[in-house]
């Protein structure tokens, strides 16, 4: 991550803390996520037997909420994460809390339309807000997202504050829209957000090729003409339904965890958009069903942070088996090809020996290999087992001498082939010096295609010889086996 990244998270991340201090100071009602098991008071198998008979009807409503804000979380925050706006997620779910206290006060109570309405138009003003400021001020991104977080959030107090101070607010719940409980989502709410979800889902839908285009390369769509910043405001819109259906599941502390964490673990297992949107809402379903469970099943644990926990394992298995992204298997690879390396260049020292003597022998002495590789005897014994395990050598009963096997004499050429056409390659068409084309080509050579050595010896007209003189092994080389006489040399074989 790089210094600006850093200091960036590290900005919003210090206005975070502070807003949730004043929160901490001033909400008269201790914060406190609540939980789905709540509802029910027997041991674990019992509540775990019970929640996959759904007999419950509001661990009903709490599942298939937290399932539906899941994947709508998960859909969106692929938007986000590709446009590098993670911040703006956070930023947007503590601008809601103004819509969200003014919703309550449209009608004095806790109506999910008024509520969802008026947290909706407080996300598009944060969004509109930080656009004006990064137009018209000298501020970067990361100012204005800190501004609109502490700002608005801020605001949202006050209103939180003046509503507490009301008569009979005490039981308006909204206290529930900081911290999240699933277990207080009602038929109605359940009812708004199959509606958001199905707005999200046909708006990626329909204007999936127009966000792609603008998340990758906004300056190409406005040369193709694409409205650019309508498709922008567009996506902060749905942003806005996303978060402000999570509200009351997760919590506005939480919600733009369930934005990124399953979007980030979907970037980690593919490279395609498409795959990457679907992959985030599953992950988002996946993980609000494994919080709800837990907390169903569990003894006081929440709801909402356990979703976010379900999303950080799905998030950290990820980051450690990721075919091609994942550290471990990263790792595993990166060893496996360097034990390849190693390998191959001991087949390629005991080519040149074999080379050296003019191929008069099929066997070579293991000291004589030692000494040519500057190993020790035991290094070299290990080494030349490792060749044996893979079938390319045998050594004799003594381990004093080596040889090649089919297989170990057929990679050996190829090795040799790869480095030589290369340092031919180098000297013709790059214009290199002969004696500065050597260390090129011993990290080239392992990485060369079969299809990229043909081009090569087709571009060099079938070469024979490299810059320094020594033959090229050519096909009927690598296919002749490990038996070479000098007769075959003679013959126009690999010398």
């Amino acid at each position: 991550m790089s210094g600006s990244k850093k200091k960036r998270i590290s900005t919003a991340s210090g206005w975070q803390m502070l807003v949730l201090g004043g929160l901490l100071l001033l909400l008269p009602t201790a914060a406190q996520a609540a939980r789905i098991s709540e509802l029910v008071d027997t041991d674990f198998a019992q509540r775990a037997a019970r929640f996959f008979t759904f007999q419950d009807a509001s661990l009903r409503d709490a599942l298939l909420g937290s399932m539906l804000l899941g994947g709508c979380c998960g859909m969106m925050g692929a938007f986000l994460v590709v446009r590098k706006l993670a911040l703006m997620g956070d930023s947007l779910s503590h601008a809601v809390l103004p819509g969200v206290a003014l919703g309550f006060l449209w009608h004095l109570s806790k109506d999910p339309v008024a509520i969802f309405i008026g947290a909706t138009l407080a996300g598009l003003l944060g969004a509109g807000t930080v656009q004006l400021l990064r137009r018209t001020t000298r501020h970067q991104e990361d100012a204005a997202l800190g501004f609109v977080l502490a700002a608005f959030f801020s605001i949202g107090i006050c209103l939180f504050t003046m509503i507490q101070n009301l008569p009979g607010s005490s039981k308006s719940g909204l206290d529930k829209f900081m911290f999240g409980q699933a277990a207080a989502l009602g038929r109605e709410d359940v009812m708004l957000l199959a509606v958001v979800a199905v707005a999200v889902t046909m708006a990626v839908t329909l204007l999936f090729k127009e966000y792609r285009v603008t998340s990758f390369d906004p300056g190409f769509a406005r040369s193709i003409g694409l409205p650019v910043q309508a498709l922008h405001y567009s996506l902060m819109l749905l942003l806005a339904f996303a978060i402000v259906s999570a509200l009351q599941a997760v919590g506005i502390v939480l919600v733009s965890a369930m934005l990124v964490i399953p979007a980030a673990a979907a970037y980690l297992l593919t490279d395609r958009l498409s795959l990457m949107v679907l992959l985030g809402a599953a992950f988002g379903v996946m993980a609000a069903a494994s919080g709800a469970f837990f907390s169903f099943a569990g003894s006081n644990l929440p709801t909402g942070p356990f979703m976010v926990l379900s999303a950080a394992a799905i998030f950290a298995a990820a980051f450690l088996f990721a075919p091609r992204h994942g550290w471990l298997t990263r790792w595993w690879r990166e060893r496996c090809q360097a034990a390849r390396v190693r390998r191959e260049n001991l087949l390629k020292a005991m080519y040149h020996a074999l080379e050296q003597c003019s191929f008069i022998t099929e066997q070579i002495s293991v000291r004589e290999l030692a000494e040519r590789r500057r190993q020790t005897l035991e290094e070299m014994h290990a080494a030349l087992r490792e060749l044996e395990r893979h079938g390319l050598v045998t050594v004799a009963a003594d381990r004093s001498v080596v040889s090649f096997t089919p297989a170990g004499w057929q990679r050996a050429c190829e090795i040799v082939r790869n480095h030589r056409l290369w340092e031919l390659y180098l000297t013709r068409s790059a214009q290199y010096a002969a004696d500065h084309v050597h260390d090129d080509a011993e990290s080239v050579e392992h990485l060369l295609s079969e299809a990229t050595v043909m081009q090569l010896e087709k571009q060099l007209n079938y070469a024979r010889r490299d810059p320094h003189g020594k033959l090229i092994p050519g096909l009927a080389d690598i296919q002749r086996g490990a038996r070479v006489t000098p007769r075959d040399t003679e013959a126009g074989g690999m010398l």
